[in-house]
């Protein structure tokens, strides 16, 4: 099986990118928070954590975004 893994700086980089447009726009341009998969996908990526169901998303999203 492929192991296809980001860095942790470039992990950090695009979660703290995330969260800026969260706080500023209350979204970002790929569209709205509540399906955008870049959170999830940036975990699976970078820690190799997946989240799948809706309800493991939605706690994450809030623990990223500080609404945990």
């Amino acid at each position: 099986m492929l192991d296809i893994r980001i860095t942790s700086d470039v992990f950090e980089k695009e979660i703290s990118m995330c969260q800026r447009l969260y706080t500023e726009k209350r979204g970002c341009n790929w569209g709205k928070c509540e399906s955008c998969a870049v959170v999830p996908l940036l975990y699976k990526l970078g820690k190799g954590e997946l989240y799948e169901t809706e309800e493991d998303v939605k706690n994450l999203k809030a623990k990223v975004f500080g609404e945990a």
